[in-house]
């Protein structure tokens, strides 16, 4: 049994429980990382980085038979490809329900590394305006935290990872510790130009992203190569396996399972703490339990969720650490859906005048509601997008035929541009999952059951950001503009937050200020399920922050006999 003892156990191996890894093995505890999916070793396993859409049995377009049968979900994912396929979970393993009228996209990654492996990399810190707008506007509940808080662990992230940006000195958008941007295009230039001159309350920059423009900690620039959502062999983005794994690694206190589904949290009453965690093998199905002293929950926010609320007991019937009844409310997804995209026929089409395959676009920050509420909608939204070249693909569809047409296409072809709005989604009580137990996966575990949909005031920011992008695309003199304002299914944006929020009052949040269980001490989560408001921006580094912070508190707390 004593090999089943450890100091901490970390659930999920992805974006928060690497960085959850890295910091108790560096602060002195051993500490076991437990991963459902299967092993992936970093480089090794990026099997498909570099082979060309040629090589594939599908060149690149994927045997849509198959992805129907087995991935209908996943394939609806961003990055989701034939070459990256193997990094999307099988749905009929892993299925799900939700309302007939409230469809919910989840997308999930299934091994060691998680979705860290095929995240796109922005990494935009947070504000007051942010951290203060539940309270503000008298929603929801208030954050635990504010601004000065994070700050620190913001800096403490953003020197170990490496993101690439530039300061722009705005209070919506607080800068960071910065690796030099990448370049913006002759595309981008040009709109950024015109923003500025007619627009004053914008701006046009370089995305923020967590790629690097210049070696750091061992880690190889990014040279440009193209297939990131394949695994990154240089390390160049930031990854668990690139990175936090490899640091706990080094310390010679980790202990990775992979294989590893946890099926519930051993809860012992007599402590009011949690004990470790019940686990069943993927391939053989039997079961074992491991011992702890504290728990973190990097599982992603939903499964987070979930492995809670499966894991109820006498004293906590509807979900552990559920004392305030909150826990799988307040659902939160990005939404996206609005935006605009033209030509710019007039700027140069000579070759060096392209991307090439830099791994970054442009963001337009937030500039709704910033000082007083001025829109019919709250809270605000950023803009995504960037300049390219057409490349050979558009032959797909252009008329031609033999060698005429391949002679064409041997270039690349003109200027296009696009903006889409990535918005808040307000955390709303009634946005909730529960279990559905009536529904199992492969392991005999009950799923998810979802209830979570947009509502008027995404509708009226949706048609904000195809209004607002059009005009800034015609204020830089493009041609053939489109707008758009499709709306969208929850999760597809991969940004899912809440079920476990933090906040002040243990009758009205599942967690503290250092995302610690209210009822369960040496209980901790620190991934999107913590969330009490969703923001506009990418969420992940404020994750990869709080995680540190809690891993902080916890070993402190430990010290101190306390937890």
């Amino acid at each position: 049994m004593r090999q089943n003892l450890f100091d901490a156990i970390v659930v999920g191996s992805g974006i928060t429980g690497g960085w959850a890894a890295k910091e108790l093995t560096e602060k002195g505890l051993r500490t076991l990382v437990l991963e459902r999916g299967r092993n992936v070793e970093h480089g090794a396993g990026y099997v498909t980085e570099h082979l060309p859409d040629h090589a594939f049995p599908f060149r690149g377009l994927g045997d849509r038979r198959r992805e129907q049968r087995e991935q209908p979900i996943q394939r609806t994912g961003g990055s989701y490809h034939e070459a990256s396929a193997r990094f999307y979970v099988d749905d009929r393993l892993n299925p799900y329900t939700h309302d007939v009228d409230k469809p919910f996209s989840w997308i999930r990654g299934h091994q060691l590394g998680g979705r860290s492996l095929t995240w796109y990399r922005q990494c935009y810190r947070w504000s007051d305006l942010d951290f203060t707008a539940n309270s503000r506007e008298g929603i929801a509940v208030d954050w635990p935290i504010r601004y000065a808080d994070i700050a620190p662990w913001y800096d403490h992230v953003e020197r170990f990872v490496g993101i690439s940006g530039k300061a722009e000195g705005l209070a919506q958008l607080p800068d960071g510790i910065f690796l030099p941007p990448m370049p913006m295009n002759v595309a981008e230039l040009r709109v950024a130009d015109a923003i500025a001159k007619s627009f004053p309350d914008r701006r046009l920059t370089a995305s923020r992203t967590a790629t690097l423009t210049r070696d750091h900690n061992g880690r190889s620039a990014c040279h440009f190569c193209g297939p990131c959502e394949r695994g990154c062999s240089t390390g160049s983005y930031f990854s668990s396996l690139s990175a936090t794994l490899p640091a706990a690694r080094a310390t010679g206190r980790l202990t990775i399972r992979t294989d590893a589904i946890v099926h519930s949290i051993i809860y012992d009453p007599r402590r009011r703490r949690v004990a470790g965690v019940r686990v069943i093998d993927a391939h053989t199905r039997a079961t074992s339990e491991y011992r702890t002293r504290v728990v973190f929950l990097c599982a992603s926010a939903l499964e987070s969720v979930r492995l809670l609320l499966n894991s109820a007991t006498p004293e906590f019937g509807t979900g552990l650490a559920n004392s305030s009844g909150t826990l799988g409310t307040h659902i939160m997804d990005h939404h996206w859906g609005g935006g605009a995209s033209a030509t710019f026929p007039d700027l140069p089409t000579e070759p060096g005048y392209s991307n090439g395959f830099r791994p970054c676009g442009v963001i337009v920050p937030r500039f709704r509601n910033l000082r007083a509420a001025d829109q019919p909608f709250l809270r605000g939204y950023h803009l995504d997008g960037g300049g390219s070249r057409v490349g050979w693909k558009r032959g797909i569809a252009q008329v031609g035929l033999g060698a005429d047409l391949k002679s064409v296409l041997k270039e690349m072809g003109p200027w296009t541009f696009w903006l889409s709005g990535n918005g808040e989604c307000l955390p709303y009580a009634d946005n909730c999952v529960r279990l559905n137990r009536e529904v199992k996966d492969a392991w005999g575990v009950p799923v998810l059951h979802f209830a979570v949909s947009y509502r008027e005031n995404e509708t009226r920011m949706r048609a904000d950001m195809a209004v607002c992008a059009g005009e800034m695309l015609e204020a830089a003199g493009a041609k053939d503009i489109k707008v758009f304002n499709e709306p969208d299914v929850p999760g597809l944006v991969i940004h899912e937050m809440g079920g476990a929020r933090m906040g002040r009052d243990p009758a009205t949040s599942v967690l503290n200020a250092y995302n610690q269980a209210h009822d369960l001490p040496n209980l901790f989560v620190t991934d999107g399920a913590c969330m009490t408001s969703g923001g506009n921006q990418n969420p992940s580094i404020t994750y990869m922050a709080l995680t540190a912070r809690a891993c902080d508190h916890a070993v402190n707390e430990l010290k101190r006999n306390n937890l």
